[in-house]
């Protein structure tokens, strides 16, 4: 049920209204960021909603249950905080949403309507469609920790225990060949066997993607050269001389927990569960002799 302030109510009754859609973006950065429908700039709470971006949502239902309620919103690439680049980037991939009603003469007066978080986005010529999953979303995904062997922790977390600042397992370089914004190529200041960093995160320090990383897939030597691929290309091109930095990845396995990292004790996963084998094994009873 939505609870309105005694003058806003007054005002949706009066028959005449000036109402606007706002909505507030906050992505994973800290970032806030504030759209509307009206034809100027609102402001409250703190943040600016910015005018003529675009924005256009589906009709809001609410349905009774647990079922997730989602919409879509729909809004034109012509926002300088709002662009194609940081969308393929994924700086707004789960962000929080918030869509406001407001009096636009008034924005004491106002009402939340839904709150969510950010979907699956398609991106178009200047223009994008994003879901809006509502709270119930959350029910929907999996729970708790899992009876595998494989490790469920994060390489370098509190529960995992390494230090990936150690020269072995972290380095910096810089781009000397480039291919493609998936491939390139890099000279290390240190040998690494090929794939070290494979599954880890290589993040640009400088260049068009600075501040931007993305999951390595393959890191090889050639010709003098580590060509390392990424599984996901990056969202602006990679220019020679950009500096990054690499961290070791995992494959989550007990043998690469014990060998590469010695680490197994802090091993999170149950490398000596039984396998499929042993739901086909027969029992067999002893013989006797007479």
């Amino acid at each position: 049920m939505k609870t309105l302030s005694p003058a806003f109510q007054a005002h949706l009754a009066s028959g005449t209204t000036t109402l606007a859609w706002c909505w507030r973006l906050t992505r994973h950065d800290g970032a806030h960021l504030g759209f509307t429908d009206h034809d100027r700039d609102l402001a409250f709470d703190g943040t600016t909603f910015e005018a003529a971006s675009g924005f256009s949502a589906s009709e809001i239902k609410d349905s009774v249950g647990l079922a997730a309620d989602n919409l879509d919103v729909d809004g034109a690439l012509s926002s300088d905080t709002l662009n194609e680049d940081d969308l393929a980037a994924g700086l707004f991939d789960g962000a929080r949403i918030e869509i406001w009603r407001v009096n636009w003469q008034d924005t004491d007066q106002r009402v939340l309507m839904r709150t969510g978080t950010l979907g699956d986005v398609s991106r178009g010529a200047g223009a994008f469609t994003a879901e809006v999953r509502g709270l119930a979303q959350d029910l929907q995904q999996p729970k708790g920790r899992l009876y595998q062997y494989a490790c469920d922790a994060e390489l370098g977390d509190a529960r995992c225990t390494v230090d990936l600042t150690q020269p072995t397992f972290h380095t910096t370089a810089s781009v000397a060949e480039v291919t493609s914004r998936r491939l390139f190529a890099a000279a290390f200041s240190d040998a690494f066997a090929d794939d070290w960093f494979a599954r880890g995160r290589l993040t640009f320090a400088t260049g068009a993607n600075g501040g931007r990383s993305e999951i390595v897939r393959r890191q090889t030597l050639s010709a003098g050269l580590a060509q390392i691929e990424l599984w996901q290309p990056m969202a602006l091109d990679i220019g020679i001389g950009d500096v990054f930095t690499l961290t070791a990845g995992c494959d989550k396995r007990f043998a690469t927990c014990r060998e590469k990292f010695a680490n197994s004790l802090n091993f999170r996963g149950f490398p000596h569960i039984p396998g499929a084998d042993l739901l086909s094994t027969i029992a067999r009873s002893g013989t006797s002799g007479s």
